[in-house]
């Protein structure tokens, strides 16, 4: 409280920069989160403090200008008794040239704020300044004019006029008959045309454009201004080119910028009428241009419009309309595959951690959008041709390569010789090219895995080509991920070299890889293993998984240094991505290939959780790792039920790692079915609940433990959809319905999500009738649920929609409401309006937030 007053003591001291901006910063803070604390009789005096303040302070720093602009628009927006303050503030101020500054700065901010996140100031008093900002807009425009009339060619001022003029646009509240014919408009074409324009002018009013022209994305209900930028735009092509002979990058940039939104603006217009008015093509034609400029950066603009272009195109799917197109799309590709090309003295691989290496991930990305308007086959053998017929250089080679990987998934791989002769082709490739194009070459084979699979003659030549890039250093990353590729399309032609994939991975730790590609080959070898004789899987499984095994048994025997145990994650890793991709098909009544294996590593496992329990990283991949071989061998894993869950809850007690409800949620669906182990989950549920809800119940427990919210109703959830009954019960519901109601107003995705569906779906059992014998009993149980909780879960449910979730979580709760009302209608409508009763009727800026009216409308369109 004592906030308010100290800071409007230091801003009156006015003693340096540094104690004012943070005085203005709090003020601004206080306004936005605590207004509430002030009483309304104060506010008028709070209101001319702040202006006398940004008065006097106007010339001290530019920072602190802003930061009192920011709280007087927070202030305005937030004190209803204040009626059109723009008006007010022009007239008190626009007189005075020295006052300029400060009022264009708060008139910039104001529209900015209006739809702020942290100002809760409701849907009514939203729209009310929005048409109150409406009404005085061209009495904006009007001021920014005479101040550039006044001002001549003072940079700065034009700087603040054309942010100014940006903020009005983007709020969407300027009249476009009234701009269209506006000399400021003028102004801000005859800036950005002449090439003297300074850098930071240059970017304001491009800033600006770009704000016009998205705001008038609704093309047809801004017919003369669209037509004024249209033609604006188009006048700036012999800047942009002057700006490339200047080498000015910067502006280029924002040509380009501008070049973009222009495009993307008239979209839909160019879609339905190529060529005519507004869909005039030499829009695309300036992208192109762009698409020319020899630095990458420049192109990488416009990729966003090329993409909805494409999609655009891919929803009308007229072939007339694509042949349009499509020669635009061929030079785009052309202009991509020249900038893909690495420097001619670059040395190594192409990286793709750097910049220009996530440009190349986005160029092959676009590629793949756009490929349709082309043809795949088309384009894919004319890039071959250039290889075939001419001698390019190396860098040229490896950029033709990386765009046939791009779509090398999109070519019909049945009967197609070019596909076939451009595999022959690469695998022939001899070991002194430039290493780039090798490793560019190995990522085309791996695209082209398809290819292998109807084409089987090719599975030796390519493997062997693929184990001579395992073999290097540079590659081997890179190979790997390739043979995975193959594994995953050729299982059945793969199950022949499975000797081989069991050599290589025996041996994984000699080649040079990354863990990502390691484990990769794994999971390769996996999904062969999986379609080896089921006599065979044991054996081999055994084999696959015996290097871990051995790993983690020699990590245990070592004394642990420095009090510290040897991180085992890599060999938990590699065994849970075995675990999870051995999926043979057993016949019912077959034993499980893989539960004699798994029973074996068990104590391996048991014993590598106990050394580390109190990591949390490292239990989670023991977790993991578990999870997998349960869901590996589902009922097969029966005999590990008892010793599991006796571990998990003792490490739980001391160490609540929420991987452990995660696991437990898995065993509650795999065995949650069997009537004889019902009793022996609720007991876990039961034990691991304890140390849960005492961690939760802390200060800002939920805030602070998301993951645990989101593993408890995992678990929960999955006890619902396995055996209802057997939850609703026992005692430990009623806490857990208290838990999930509390955890409602948590804003983490996950932990939201996890709470919502648990809710959602604990009432549905006692909706759907399933015609299972239970149906009675559990719509009773839940009955006395809802009983107990129901009007207490409404009530939050409101609250939290209006003050603590972000929009993207209302369908889940929308998802609640609905079976709440399906479960028992009037009762829900009874609970939903006192729920709404209790809402608060006005903001403490004495701003009305919902009407009665508003209320009873809600209510009757949420339960008609």
């Amino acid at each position: 409280m004592y906030a308010w007053e100290m800071a409007d003591q230091l801003l009156q001291l006015k003693q340096d920069v540094e104690s004012c901006y943070f005085a203005a910063q709090t003020m601004k803070m206080k306004i936005q989160m605590s207004f509430f604390e002030l009483p309304p009789e104060t506010h008028i005096a709070l209101r001319d403090s702040l202006l006398s303040h940004i008065q006097s302070l106007k010339d001290l720093s530019p920072i602190i200008v802003t930061q009192l602009a920011l709280a007087i628009a927070d202030l305005a927006l937030q004190m209803a008794s204040w009626k059109g303050c723009v008006h007010t503030l022009i007239e008190k101020y626009s007189n005075d040239v020295s006052s300029m500054t400060f009022l264009i700065e708060i008139l910039t901010v104001l529209p900015e704020e209006v739809h702020s996140r942290s100002l809760r100031i409701g849907a009514n008093r939203r729209t009310e300044i929005i048409e109150d900002l409406a009404y005085y807009s061209s009495t904006v425009v009007t001021l920014l004019m005479t101040c550039v009339e006044k001002s001549g060619s003072n940079e700065k001022m034009l700087i603040k006029v054309f942010r100014c003029l940006g903020s009005w646009f983007n709020l969407g509240v300027l009249d476009s008959n009234f701009m269209a014919n506006n000399q400021l408009l003028m102004v801000l074409f005859q800036v950005l045309q002449r090439h003297e324009t300074s850098t930071n002018l240059h970017e304001a009013a491009s800033d600006c454009v770009c704000s016009a022209l998205y705001a008038i994305e609704n093309v047809d209900t801004h017919m003369p201004l669209a037509l004024q930028l249209f033609q604006g735009v188009l006048t700036l092509e012999t800047a942009y080119h002057m700006a490339v002979a200047r080498e000015d990058l910067d502006k280029v940039l924002n040509y380009c910028r501008i070049f973009t939104e222009l495009c993307e603006t008239f979209l839909e217009t160019t879609v339905r009428s190529p060529g005519q008015g507004m869909g005039d093509l030499r829009t695309l034609e300036l992208l192109l241009i762009c698409a020319g400029h020899p630095q990458y950066e420049v192109v990488e603009i416009s990729f966003n419009f090329w993409y909805r272009l494409g999609e655009n195109l891919y929803k009308t799917n007229d072939p007339a309309l694509h042949g349009i197109f499509r020669p635009y799309i061929q030079r785009l590709l052309h202009g991509l595959a020249r900038h893909c090309q690495l420097d001619p003295d670059h040395e190594g691989i192409p990286e793709d951690t750097d910049d220009f290496g996530e440009f190349r991930m986005r160029v092959s990305d676009l590629v793949k959008d756009v490929i349709f308007l082309v043809g795949s086959m088309e384009c894919f053998s004319q890039l071959y041709s250039t290889l075939k017929e001419g001698n390019p250089p190396w860098e040229v080679t490896e950029a033709v390569l990386f765009i046939m990987a791009a779509i090398a998934k999109s070519v019909d791989p049945e009967n197609n010789p070019t596909l076939t002769e451009v595999l022959e082709q690469v695998v022939l490739l001899p070991e002194t090219v430039h290493i780039a194009v090798r490793y560019t070459s190995i990522e085309l084979v791996g695209e082209m895995s398809e290819v292998v699979d109807r084409n089987p003659r090719f599975l030796d030549p390519v493997l062997n080509y693929l184990m001579k890039g395992l073999r290097e250093k540079t590659l081997a990353s890179v190979a790997a991920k390739a043979i995975h590729n193959i594994c995953s399309v050729c299982r059945d032609h793969m199950a022949q070299h499975f000797q081989g994939l069991l050599d290589i991975a025996r041996a994984l730790d000699s080649f040079a890889l990354t863990t990502e590609a390691a484990v990769g080959l794994l999971k390769g070898t996996a999904l062969v293993l999986a379609r080896l004789p089921l006599e065979k899987i044991a054996e081999c499984l055994s084999d696959l998984c015996a290097v871990q095994v051995m790993a983690l048994k020699k990590l245990l025997s070592q004394d642990p240094r420095n009090g510290k145990a040897a991180d085992p994650t890599v060999w938990l890793d590699r065994l849970a991505v075995i675990f999870r991709h051995t999926n043979p098909i057993v016949e019912n009544g077959q034993t499980h290939p893989c539960q004699k294996v798994i029973q074996e590593i068990w104590p391996v496992l048991s014993e590598t959780l106990n050394t580390h329990q109190a990591d949390n990283r490292i239990v989670e991949r023991c977790c993991r790792c578990l999870r997998f071989a349960v869901r590996c061998v589902g009922k097969g894993s029966a005999s590990l039920l008892q010793p599991l869950v006796t571990q998990m809850v003792s490490v739980y007690q001391v160490y609540p790692h929420s991987c452990f409800l995660y696991l437990g949620s898995i065993l509650v669906d795999e065995y949650g079915m069997e009537e004889g182990c019902r009793q022996g989950l609720l007991d876990m549920l039961q034990a691991l609940c304890m140390p849960t809800f005492q961690l939760l119940e802390q200060t800002n427990g939920l805030r602070n433990h998301p993951d645990t919210v989101d593993d408890l109703f995992r678990l929960a959830t999955r006890f619902v959809q396995r055996s209802p009954v057997t939850l609703l019960s026992s005692g430990i519901v009623v806490h857990i319905i208290q838990c999930a109601i509390a955890a409602t107003t948590l804003d983490h995705r996950d932990a939201n999500c996890s709470v919502m569906k648990f809710v959602r779906d604990l009432i549905h059992t006692g909706v759907s009738n399933d015609h299972e014998d239970d149906f009675e009993l559990r719509k009773q149980l839940i009955g006395q649920a809802m009983g107990q909780h129901g009007q207490q879960l409404v009530t939050q449910l409101m609250h939290t929609c209006c003050f603590c979730l972000p929009p993207y979580t209302l369908p889940d709760v929308a998802e609640v409401l609905w079976e709440i009302m399906v479960f028992d209608r009037p009762t829900f409508c009874r609970w939903l309006e006192n729920a709404l009763k209790g809402l608060p009727k006005e903001t403490s800026g004495g701003a009305v937030t919902v009407t009665h009216k508003q209320l009873t409308d809600f209510h009757k369109q949420v339960t008609r």
